[in-house]
C-alpha cells in the first residue's frame, strides 16, 4: 500500500514548475490535491488533466501574501477532503539584483511571498495537523538557503529564513508533523523569468543551461511523503551533477 495514496496534499504555486510535475506525480499515487496559485486557467487545466487521469483534485486561486486566501485554500481542502495530510510550500520568487540597486520593491515582494507566504502557509495548517496528531509540511528553500551568491542577498536571506522554518517545525513538532525543507539547484522553471536586473538574468541563465527537470524535485517530494509515519526526511538538497555551487 503506498504512504501517499489517500492522503490530502495542498500544493501552492501549482500552475507550473515543480508545483505542477509535484501534483501530477502525486495523483497519479493517488493522492488527493488542493492546488493554489494566482493563474486560474493553469490551476483549471491542470485539474481536468489530473480528472481525466483518475486522479483527484480541486484548485483554488490564491496569492500566498494574502493571509485570508491562505487560510480559504486550507478550508476548501478541510471541506472538500476532511483533513489535511500535507503541505508542499512551493510558492516563491527569485528577481536577483546586487544591494547597490536597491530594488526596494523587488526585496518586499521576496519577503512577502518567500517568507510570510510560507509562514501563512503553516498557520492555514497547523490547527488541523494539530487536531489530527498527524501532519506532514513540506518547504522548498534552495541551494541559496545554505550559501550566499553575490547578487542574490535577499534571495537567499528568505531561503534561509525556510530552511529555519523548516527546523522550527520539526523541533515544535511535538512527534506529531513531520518536517522536510527541499533544497533544489538550477531546475527548470519559470523562477528565472523575474530577473529584472541584466546582468543577474545573465548568470542565472548561464547557471541554468544545465539545469534539471521540475520531476527530479517532484520525485524527492514524492519520496518524502510516502516514508512510514515514523520517518522524517528533514533535508534534501537536489542540484544537476554539473552544478558546482
Amino acid at each position: 500500500m503506498s504512504e501517499v495514496k489517500g492522503k490530502v496534499v495542498i500544493i501552492t504555486g501549482a500552475s507550473s514548475g515543480l508545483g505542477e510535475a509535484s501534483a501530477k506525480m502525486l495523483a497519479a499515487k493517488g493522492a488527493k490535491l488542493v492546488l493554489g496559485a494566482r493563474r486560474e486557467e493553469r490551476l483549471k487545466k491542470l485539474v481536468d488533466e489530473i480528472k481525466q487521469s483518475g486522479g483527484e483534485a480541486i484548485y483554488k486561486t490564491v496569492d500566498v501574501t494574502k493571509r485570508d486566501q491562505v487560510e480559504a485554500l486550507a478550508k476548501a481542502a478541510r471541506d472538500e477532503f476532511g483533513r489535511i495530510d500535507v503541505l508542499v510550500n512551493n510558492a516563491g520568487l527569485m528577481p536577483l539584483a546586487p544591494l547597490d540597486e536597491l530594488k526596494v520593491d523587488e526585496w518586499d515582494q521576496m519577503i512577502d511571498v518567500n517568507i510570510k507566504g510560507v509562514m501563512y502557509g503553516v498557520g492555514a495548517v497547523l490547527p488541523t495537523m494539530r487536531e489530527q496528531h498527524s501532519g506532514h509540511v513540506i518547504n522548498l528553500s534552495s541551494v541559496a538557503g545554505h550559501v550566499v551568491f553575490p547578487g542574490a542577498t535577499v534571495y537567499c536571506a528568505t531561503k534561509f529564513a525556510v530552511k529555519a522554518i523548516s527546523e522550527g517545525i520539526r523541533q515544535e513538532s511535538n512527534g506529531e508533523i513531520r518536517a522536510t525543507n527541499i533544497s533544489p539547484g538550477a531546475v527548470a522553471t519559470e523562477l528565472t523569468d523575474h530577473i529584472s536586473h541584466k546582468d543577474s538574468k545573465e548568470m542565472a541563465d548561464d547557471l541554468y543551461n544545465d539545469a534539471i527537470d521540475s520531476n527530479a524535485i517532484a520525485r524527492a517530494i514524492t519520496f518524502a511523503i510516502e516514508q512510514p509515519g515514523e520517518v522524517d526526511v528533514n533535508e534534501m538538497i537536489i542540484r544537476p551533477t554539473k552544478q558546482e555551487l
